[in-house]
């Protein structure tokens, strides 16, 4: 879950660049589609309304709008309505080139929107969301009791790192050389890679601590010899160019590098609504998976609309437009938004989900969390709606 912005931080840090798109509730901000979405009959390939789709599919998201969410704002037509009191927006829900597909799409935004509960709570909670982003420890710990299959990987690899200062540490390469010292981690407590990471050796428990708030104060504090946890999409370009206090050159490694390659920003539904949901996906997944190709391909719209809605919401995340590019080229760079090993962007791999089962399961059993007896990959993702044509290198 992503953390507290560095506005938060009042006087101990200046932050120097805003948001550089404004908006209020309920008006209208330009989107990703070029084409009005809704002048001429939905074609049958792309119609969700005759798929029995709702007529307003719900996405609750975990976190404020952000580059790694491109995707999935991707699909929202011209002129969406902004409710900042809601922290959501709405339009027309757009396939590839902007054409009309029957429904309308609502993001939602999560984190503080939502009062830091997962997603999946929210989505037991509040049966009008129809998709939400998972993650698949989420999944496993929560398989017992808020079941959800995901149905689309929005990231193939998660943006998730330990970050620290190449000037303290020089010869660091890797989260290992870290465990090599005594050097505290900053880390949010409950996270599942760091029960990995402790287990495995790679870290020492008595060198992690679990109180990082998602600012740099105590990292700043300590002249940068802490090692802190962050999203190689946003921490690393934030830190060193717009926190004043620090504003030097980070370097990190990814916790999926380190062996905990875990999925991220996955699409999924509830379990309970998997079959109802199933004709409406058919056609649905495919248009997503499109949405991914065509932000990454010209991210410049869908970033507009983004930083829109982060002025609208105005919660205290920041977040500038050099945050978002820079977010794109990462994700591009790392693989972050990709296709999987077959080739397919989207699609997920078991072997990679059922590792994960098998790291997970005896944490969480020693945690008390009640997983799914026997739990497998197939109870908790599906590839059945990936359309394998849809391809970043097609």
């Amino acid at each position: 879950m992503r953390l507290a912005a560095a506005a938060s931080l009042g006087a101990a840090l200046a932050i120097t660049a805003t948001a550089c798109a404004s908006s209020s509730s309920s008006s209208a901000a330009s989107s990703s589609s070029t084409t009005s979405g809704g002048t001429s009959a939905v074609p049958a390939a792309d119609n969700l309304k005759a798929a029995g789709c709702p007529s307003t599919i719900v996405l609750q998201t975990d976190w404020n709008p952000e580059a790694e969410h491109g995707g999935q704002y991707e699909l929202l037509g011209p002129n969406p309505t902004i409710n900042a009191g809601s922290k959501s927006v709405s339009g027309e829900l757009v396939a590839h080139g902007g054409v009309d597909t029957g429904v309308q799409l609502q993001i939602r935004a999560g984190g503080p929107a939502i009062g830091y509960q997962t997603v999946s709570s929210q989505m037991y909670k509040d049966s009008s969301i129809t998709l939400g982003y998972l993650g698949t420890d989420e999944q496993i710990a929560l398989s017992q009791t808020q079941p959800t299959v995901a149905v689309m990987a929005g990231l193939q690899v998660s943006p998730q790192i330990i970050q620290w200062s190449p000037a303290a540490h020089p010869t660091w390469k890797t989260i290992a050389d870290i465990g090599k010292t005594s050097t505290p981690v900053l880390y949010y407590q409950g996270a599942s890679y760091m029960d990995y990471l402790i287990g495995k050796g790679v870290l020492k428990k008595s060198q992690v601590n679990g109180s990082y708030d998602g600012t740099p104060t105590v990292f700043v504090a300590s002249g940068g010899q802490d090692a802190v946890q962050g999203f190689a999409t946003a921490e690393p370009y934030i830190w060193s160019h717009d926190v004043r206090s620090w504003d030097k050159p980070l370097k990190y490694e990814l916790i999926a590098d380190a062996g905990f390659n875990f999925y991220q920003q996955e699409i999924g539904v509830r379990k309970d609504k998997l079959a109802a949901l199933t004709p409406c996906l058919k056609k649905l997944v495919p248009i997503m998976q499109q949405a991914i190709v065509d932000y990454i391909a010209n991210p410049a719209p869908a970033e507009k609309l983004i930083l829109s809605l982060v002025t609208a919401y105005n919660n205290g995340w920041v977040y500038t437009q050099g945050t978002a590019d820079y977010a794109v080229a990462t994700m591009k760079k790392l693989g972050i938004v990709g296709d999987a090993p077959d080739g397919t962007l989207g699609a997920f791999t078991d072997a990679r989900v059922q590792q994960l089962i098998g790291i997970l399961t005896p944490i969480y059993a020693k945690q008390a969390k009640q997983t799914l007896p026997g739990l497998k990959p197939s109870d908790i993702v599906t590839n059945q709606f990936i359309d394998a044509s849809i391809s970043l290198k097609a």
